[in-house]
């Protein structure tokens, strides 16, 4: 009760310095990183700009807020690997004296993905498919020499992305094609070898639905009995105002927890627009035509959406915060509204307001609500 009547003030105090047009930032009595300081790390996803600098504002809400940084491409092998032996380390160098500049926990993401992987790194000079062998010869290079470049800046690396279906199974990529299931077992050893002491996370959507959260549960289950280095699961958490329930959030996190591995929160964010796809799903493939009704805030978000998002991001932060033991970080996959992929995603052009910051950087009703659930410490 007290947390709500908290939150009901602060909401309420927030809502008043919008009306009257003043900045909510300098009023912030706390900033993110400090209000869930000793529960978890509080993290955002570095786009291109915010890492060049050309996002200044972008820069600062990153500094201010946040004490963890993930790259949103920087560092996919289509950025970093570009071509057979040619390695491209520009982006991925400046990312990286980022987060060492302002002493945050610096994440890779990632290494093993189905997506965003240039077509040479499947197939010889001929254009047929490799074999088993030279495909793990040109993971093992990519890996130890990404990870071994970063060895003790990058803190955390996502493995393995994405390598399981709806349904539990194993998705039938490239990887799975050519190398067979161990493929995610040799990307862990491989990146072990490299940095020893990173922590090393499998990272996966709609881990809350039942299927696919026993599949991960299986998969990790027989890395770790096969003795293979697994840290920690990431939980996308690309959600939207009404799935996943809190009663799967909570589930889902106790789950991994019983099998014992960490759980991040690793892309967290609210799509408020109306769903475009028979169920949520966060494939980057999915493209589907534009339609006014799938696009109904182009003008901003009415206020009955904004508390909605507000309530939906404090009851999920109370779900983190009871898991508080197991949950190492929480980084939302973008910094303000603008930055973020759903705007563009699964149809192009949409307006969307899935962040705690606005497009102009002020904060939302939704970061007031977070801060609102944050354990009062004297």
């Amino acid at each position: 009760m007290l947390v709500k009547k908290r939150m009901v003030v602060r909401l309420m105090a927030l809502a008043g310095l919008m009306a009257s047009g003043l900045t909510a930032v300098a009023h912030a009595p706390v900033t993110l990183q400090e209000a869930f300081q000793g529960d978890f790390l509080i993290g955002a996803a570095m786009d291109t700009a915010q890492i060049t600098g050309q996002d200044a504002r972008g820069d600062n809400l990153l500094e201010a807020q946040f004490n963890s940084i993930s790259p949103e491409n920087a560092l996919k092998w289509e950025i970093v690997h570009p071509q057979p032996g040619k390695y491209d380390f520009a982006l991925a160098d400046k990312y990286v004296a980022f987060g060492r500049t302002h002493h945050m926990f610096i994440v890779g993401h990632n290494l093993v993905w189905h997506n965003q992987v240039p077509a040479w790194v499947f197939h010889d000079e001929a254009g047929n498919l490799l074999g088993r062998d030279a495909l793990l010869a040109r993971m093992r290079d990519h890996i130890h020499t990404v990870v071994g470049r970063y060895k003790g800046q990058i803190q955390s690396w996502d493995v393995v992305n994405e390598a399981l279906n709806e349904d539990g199974t194993l998705r039938q990529s490239l990887w799975y094609k050519i190398i067979g299931p161990d493929y995610i077992e040799k990307a862990f050893q491989y990146a072990h070898e490299a940095d020893p002491q990173a922590q090393l996370t499998y990272n996966d959507y709609n881990l809350e639905n039942t299927a696919k959260r026993n599949g991960a549960i299986a998969l990790i289950q027989k890395l770790k009995a096969d003795g293979v280095p697994i840290t920690s699961v990431g939980l996308q958490n690309h959600d939207n105002l009404t799935w996943p329930t809190i009663e799967q959030e909570d589930a889902t996190i106790s789950a991994f927890a019983d099998i014992g591995v960490k759980v991040a929160i690793s892309e967290l964010d609210i799509n408020v627009l109306p769903s475009a796809g028979r169920q949520p799903s966060a494939d980057v493939t999915l493209n589907i035509q534009q339609d006014p009704k799938l696009n109904p805030y182009v003008r901003g978000l009415p206020d009955s959406v904004e508390k909605e998002l507000a309530s939906r991001y404090a009851d999920l932060f109370q779900v983190f915060l009871k898991h508080r033991d197991v949950i190492t970080r929480v980084t939302f996959w973008g910094v303000t509204d603008g930055d973020s992929w759903l705007n563009n995603w699964p149809v192009k052009g949409r307006t969307n307001y899935p962040l705690l910051f606005s497009r102009n950087g002020q904060p939302k009703l939704a970061f007031e609500s977070v801060l609102s659930v944050a354990p009062v410490r004297r």
